[in-house]
């Protein structure tokens, strides 16, 4: 399935001297209409930006395509000035849907964030993280001493989780990947997959002697005790790539790389 040709293009550029440049050549040559005014966004740069990007159309339904000015450009297309328009005509869409976390820190205090990657918890200090793990409300695993834990949406299990060792996910899966980072005990535990209609919840202990992080892509809380994540399906967003090239395609080669 393509998309139909934009009318209205935004551009946003990550900043290097390389991007810019090419920024503004095609502003030059395809107008600028303005992210509130874009019927689709192109991003130049890293896979950093696009997430940046997403992040900021996330529930206005504007599809976004990526040009790699980046060092990896997972999900980023090659570059090039000419028949942009022809490019978003045919590209491919893929829709991805963020984890909305909610923490509770030491005050009592609730805050959310959305994750389009994944919500990772990580110790604060030279101790090691004491977590318990629930799966809607009940305990799976009633202590896990670590340097952390995430979870992580199928987008992306080819990022951290993947760096992990954790599973990768094909995108469109109802699933969610459980991923310890550097576990001590219970050592052997690798994880586990979970269905995206699934609450995790991670909840801390010795808070005061043990303090943990949580962190949502970007977004981060210091001195949590409790965490909850979920699936949001309200707020997705849309990635445009060239025919062949399609982010299942990208995932599934991911998976037969050694």
């Amino acid at each position: 399935m393509t998309s139909p040709a934009p009318r209205k293009i935004g551009f946003v550029a990550s900043g290097t001297p390389d991007a810019e440049a090419a920024v503004a050549d095609l502003r030059a040559m395809y107008g600028e209409a303005g992210l509130d005014e874009a019927e689709a966004i192109v991003a130049l740069g890293g896979d950093g930006l696009m997430l940046q990007t997403l992040h900021k159309v996330m529930r206005r339904n504007v599809p976004v395509y990526g040009m790699n000015f980046g060092s990896v450009g997972f999900l980023m297309n090659n570059f090039a000035r000419d028949d942009l328009i022809e490019r978003l005509e045919v590209a491919q869409p893929t829709e991805i849907y963020p984890l909305s976390m909610e923490v509770i820190d030491a005050n009592g205090h609730r805050q959310k964030a959305l994750a389009l990657n994944e919500v990772s918890l990580f110790r604060s200090t030279y101790q090691a993280a004491k977590l318990q793990i629930l799966v809607d409300g009940e305990t799976r695993l009633d202590e896990l001493i670590c340097d952390g834990v995430l979870l992580s949406t199928p987008a992306g299990s080819t990022a951290y989780n993947l760096s992990a060792h954790g599973p990768i996910l094909p995108i469109g899966s109802p699933l969610l990947a459980l991923t310890p980072i550097s576990p001590f005990r219970p050592r052997r535990w690798r994880g586990a997959i979970v269905n995206n209609r699934a609450v995790v919840t991670f909840r801390t202990r010795e808070a005061d002697k043990r303090p943990v992080s949580a962190v949502a892509d970007n977004v981060e809380f210091q001195n949590v005790l409790e965490v909850h994540v979920r699936e949001d399906r309200a707020s997705g967003v849309t990635l445009l790539f060239d025919p062949g090239t399609s982010l299942e395609e990208r995932v599934l080669i991911e998976q037969f790389r050694y």
